[in-house]
């Protein structure tokens, strides 16, 4: 991924940290608008926890990150019942650091404050599905 900075070393270590993480995060909500859930959060499984040891919890693209990896979870029409759940988790956590952090009134924090809602409405969902049953004898094949 290339960046815009380019000549190495020209910017103190601390921009381009910041600017690694926020090109990762681009690239990553890029591909979730693109539905490609897979490479989004395999992307994001790699790049947060190095984003949160490097920039803290605190850091705007590190929550601007657990978002977009949380939302790429529970929108991902494949999630499973655990996804969805590491989804409302991520968010809960995140909605909690974006309000102490950027405060109430910041857009980023009421983002993540409705997507904890779909969140959780998806996880009702999820959980209130009968559970998926097969038509008798459609697994014993031709009779």
């Amino acid at each position: 991924m290339p960046s815009i900075f380019p000549v190495s070393g020209c910017a103190p270590p601390s921009t381009r940290r910041a600017v690694g993480a926020l090109e990762a995060n681009n690239y990553a909500a890029a591909l979730k608008i693109l539905r490609r859930f897979e490479e989004a959060k395999s992307l994001l499984r790699k790049v947060i926890p190095v984003a949160r040891r490097v920039l803290g919890d605190t850091q705007e693209y590190a929550i601007r990150m657990r978002s977009v990896y949380a939302n790429a979870l529970y929108e991902d029409p494949v999630a499973t019942l655990d996804d969805v759940r590491e989804a409302v988790t991520t968010l809960e956590d995140t909605a909690r650091i974006a309000r102490r952090v950027l405060g109430g009134a910041n857009p980023l924090t009421g983002g993540i404050e409705k997507f904890l809602g779909e969140a959780r409405a998806a996880l009702r969902a999820r959980e209130t599905q009968p559970p998926r049953t097969f038509a008798r004898g459609w697994l014993d094949g031709p009779g």
